[in-house]
């Protein structure tokens, strides 16, 4: 699904020291499965999931995503890949306050009408919030209930590949492998890019990719991890 090639990120370019954010380096990544890409702060994980969701363009190198090039779209291609085809789970839910969950997530869809809220109540409800929960603001939800209405958000539009940058790290134990039972089985037929610092959530990951100082330092993959 991508073939990256050479990626870097460079910042303060116009510096006599520049950051290396990515230092040059090939990778490809599956058409679907739990990927779970590891590394301290500062390793460019999150650098790399925003460069293969185009959220930013690298300074060098080549991203083909289903043999397309997509580092030089114009925005309006961006866009729309972004709505087509990924979604986003982050470490903080970023729900609007005042909608209800289910509102939160068709506001999202693609596509409006009575089948869309019909599908976002199914969605929540596989995701363990009922009638009543859906109803409800974010402020009146629990940590994990923001964040199963976040993913279900994140999964309105049956995206091909689902990004999720630290998506447990505001979750206490019980919910965030909560949240990666979620993930993984989502995972079955799409792509799931899992950032985070914690290994323990990693446990059922198909691959993980160990990152410092911007460059790859392992591939490990299911019976290695």
């Amino acid at each position: 699904m991508f073939d990256i090639k050479n990626i870097t990120m460079i910042y303060d370019m116009d510096k006599a020291e520049k950051v290396y954010a990515l230092r040059g380096f090939d990778l490809t990544l599956p058409d679907k499965g739990l990927v779970g890409i590891i590394g301290p702060s500062g390793s460019g994980k999150s650098t790399l999931m925003y460069c293969l969701s185009t959220l930013k363009k690298p300074t060098s190198g080549s991203i083909l995503y289903n043999g397309r090039e997509i580092t030089n779209l114009r925005d309006s291609e961006r866009e729309t890949i972004r709505r087509d085809e990924f979604g986003f789970v982050f470490q903080r839910h970023f729900l609007v306050p005042y909608m209800s969950a289910l509102d939160n997530v068709t506001v999202a869809s693609a596509k409006n009408g009575a089948q869309t809220v019909e599908n976002a109540k199914k969605l929540l409800s596989s995701l363990g919030l009922g009638n009543t929960e859906i109803t409800k603001r974010p402020s009146k939800l629990s940590g994990g209930q923001r964040q199963r209405a976040a993913i279900a958000r994140a999964m309105i539009n049956s995206p091909k590949v689902l990004f999720a940058d630290e998506p447990t790290a505001a979750l206490d134990h019980d919910n965030a492998f909560l949240v990666m039972e979620i993930l993984k089985k989502y995972s079955e037929e799409n792509l799931v890019l899992v950032i985070t610092h914690d290994r323990s959530i990693l446990k059922d990951a198909d691959s993980v990719i160990e990152m410092w100082d911007g460059d790859i330092s392992a591939i490990k993959e299911a019976n290695e991890i």
